[in-house]
């Protein structure tokens, strides 16, 4: 068992906790281990430490880490941070610098980011918490001054895409948005989520699979520039089952798809089929805007109202009459 001795202070008098999270601290106790050690017969307080991820026996501490461990435990829970759930997915907590997460937490939540923003940007991106202060800089000022995100929207940005703080600047963030910007997407401080992405490994492979189908480049540029976020959709989940029925069970022009390409944001089973099969069952033909950007109440009434009346053909310019109110 543990002797209850009189500990150090965790913090210094030179070391301060954001305001943001005074209210989530807490006086430790016992349900945090004051050791790793493992025993034959694990106290109580030692559960919590032995079910996370001391499961993977080739996950050891390094020798006398024990107590440079601790203390970084310590302090992420006083700041409402669980570091054992996030070592099986980050396990370079473990040897991360005290200091280093310290300056990292203060620096962040300088930013106005609250308690709660601060644990759900970790809980999505547990490198945020090893990331250096000094290599975390460099993104912030180039979210605002070359994508040209205001002082006022970065906190919304880093809030939608934590990620893009642990990114290099040079050798991603930049390159990604001189890759949108080629294409003409010139506003990309609207689509900043995506510059976290690669281009090599998920812009390309989108532009070449619709060039495969029967898009020319000069099309599939157009497509992704009208709505750049077709790069987040799958291209097995949601290009491929998405285009089959397109073509197959829909029996429509591509021309369609290149005018409107949110088509692929749409869900297939939820919004695309019962919407299609709705319309062939009452023989009327919609645009696509107007098949899948309506609500359900909008499209139920439009479809009734339709069917009620003369139904235009497909070659009637009244055919997409309605295209441009949704």
């Amino acid at each position: 068992m543990c002797s209850a001795t009189a500990a150090t202070p965790l913090f210094s008098t030179d070391h301060h906790l954001p305001k943001s999270f005074t209210r989530l601290c807490k006086p430790f106790h016992s349900r945090v281990p004051t050791s790793l050690t493992f025993h034959s017969s694990p106290p109580t307080f030692f559960v919590r430490a032995t079910v996370v991820k001391w499961r993977s026996p080739k996950q050891t501490l390094p020798p006398n880490s024990d107590t440079g461990f601790q203390k970084k435990a310590l302090y992420l829970e006083s700041i409402g941070i669980d570091p054992f759930s996030l070592l099986e997915s980050h396990p370079m907590l473990i040897t991360a610098s005290l200091n280093d997460i310290k300056s990292t937490v203060e620096y962040i939540t300088a930013m106005d980011f609250s308690a709660i923003e601060f644990s759900r940007m970790v809980g999505m991106c547990p490198a945020i918490l090893t990331t250096k202060v000094s290599d975390i800089i460099p993104v912030f000022t180039f979210l605002h001054r070359e994508v040209r995100v205001s002082s006022s929207k970065i906190k919304h940005v880093i809030n939608r895409r934590p990620r893009l703080i642990i990114c290099n600047v040079d050798k991603q963030l930049r390159p990604t948005m001189y890759f949108l910007q080629s294409i003409g997407i010139e506003e990309v401080n609207k689509h900043t989520d995506l510059l976290s992405c690669s281009v090599e490994d998920k812009f390309m492979p989108r532009i070449e699979y619709f060039e495969n189908i029967g898009f020319s480049r000069r099309d599939v540029t157009s497509m992704f520039r009208r709505f750049p976020q077709l790069f987040c959709c799958s291209i097995k989940n949601s290009y491929e089952p998405k285009y089959n029925y397109f073509v197959v069970e829909m029996g429509r022009d591509l021309k369609e798809v290149k005018e409107f390409p949110q088509f692929f944001s749409y869900s297939l089973e939820n919004r695309i089929k019962p919407r299609h099969k709705r319309c062939v069952e009452m023989g009327v033909c919609f645009p696509l805007p107007l098949l899948l950007k309506s609500s359900e109440v909008k499209f139920q009434n439009r479809l009734e109202a339709f069917v009620n009346s003369s139904t235009p053909l497909e070659t009637s310019p009244l055919w997409c009459a309605g295209l441009h109110n949704y």
